[in-house]
């Protein structure tokens, strides 16, 4: 089998040279350059041409999820891991719209993170197994398979729901939306739990972020 080739991105200092130190301790792969993000980290790929890069979530500030999706359309071969310690389902649904082909936690143990590289470089897609069975995990898992698409769009939701995700996205309560549609409280608050379950999020917050995030997409 061919050595992995691996850029590693991760702006921690001691972090990035544990991860790389236990990398290149394994015979089948290897660590080509490790970098702490920012606007060389394409151009450091196209000429490097590594099997995966694996890149932590931490980066977005640095327009990691920009950078993801310029990596799966602009170096052929080259497969994008996530990195994080706790990942919320938005930052997954951003990643996999991007183009990532997986998530490593940074509790997975070191055997599982290994074979996480090897899974994706192999061409498997892989999400970390806390989300194993999860109706989001299906979502993902269903978009993952057909490479790539808008997650948003394969949610389907009632004209009334996206409204009131909008007006949520504007800062307004139950009471305020109910008053802008001419509907009773109780019943924004039954939209707004479907909603929830619908976009497999936890909280009206996640809601507004989930739709700033799409209206920039």
């Amino acid at each position: 089998m061919k050595t992995i080739r691996i850029l590693l991105v991760e702006d921690n200092r001691i972090l990035r040279e544990g991860i790389a130190a236990m990398i290149d301790g394994e015979e089948d792969m290897t660590v080509v350059a490790a970098s702490g993000g920012g606007s060389g980290t394409l151009a450091e790929a196209r000429k490097l041409k590594p099997h995966v890069v694996l890149m932590d979530l931490g980066v977005r500030n640095q327009n990691g999820i920009r950078v993801v999706g310029l990596l799966s359309r602009g170096v052929p071969g080259t497969r994008v891991i996530g990195m994080g310690l706790i990942p919320s389902q938005l930052d997954i649904i951003e990643w996999v719209e991007a183009g990532a082909s997986g998530f490593i936690l940074k509790t997975a143990t070191v055997d599982d993170f290994l074979e996480t590289i090897r899974s994706v470089a192999r061409g498997t897609k892989v999400l970390p197994p806390s989300l194993a069975g999860s109706l989001f995990s299906h979502v993902i898992e269903n978009a993952l398979k057909k490479g790539k698409g808008d997650l948003t769009t394969a949610v389907r939701m009632t004209k009334r729901e996206r409204e009131i995700v909008l007006l949520i996205a504007k800062g307004l309560s139950n009471k305020e939306i109910g008053g802008r549609l001419t509907i009773a409280p109780y019943t924004v608050k039954n939209h707004v739990h479907n909603i929830l379950e619908k976009l497999a999020l936890h909280s009206r917050l996640q809601i507004a972020m989930y739709t700033r995030n799409d209206e920039a997409s």
